[in-house]
């Protein structure tokens, strides 16, 4: 008896973040790790996945380039400026920044109020 091959996991992921929505839940998710200690690592990861999702098939290779290393300065810097600069970096990827209401324990419903939008001016 043969065992059936898995299949690699990084291109199930991948096909599944082009889908925007399913990106935002993956990158919310990420923010929302209980540990509350969030690490630059995993978060440059999960950006990275997203813009190969996302932006990578929609930009010349130079500008894939470009767009990854503003990433890579962006993530390590503290302040405001980074909110913002996240913020006009997700959106190249159809993405925004958004702040909304902690449900707690409660199930999230499906219409999250948004409190604030940086970076769709």
């Amino acid at each position: 008896m043969t065992m059936p091959k898995s299949l690699p996991y990084h291109p199930y992921k991948i096909s599944n973040l082009k889908n925007p929505a399913y990106s935002a839940g993956y990158l919310t998710e990420i923010f929302e790790e209980e540990s509350g200690d969030l690490e630059l690592g995993i978060m440059r990861k999960a950006f990275r996945d997203v813009f190969e999702a996302l932006g990578e098939p929609n930009m010349s290779d130079e500008e894939a380039k470009l767009h990854l290393e503003k990433l890579d300065v962006l993530l390590p810097q503290e302040g405001i400026a980074t909110i913002y600069a996240l913020a006009n970096w997700l959106k190249v990827l159809g993405l925004k920044l958004t702040v909304a209401v902690d449900a707690g324990d409660e199930e999230i419903s499906a219409n999250i109020v948004e409190l604030a939008e940086v970076g769709n001016v």
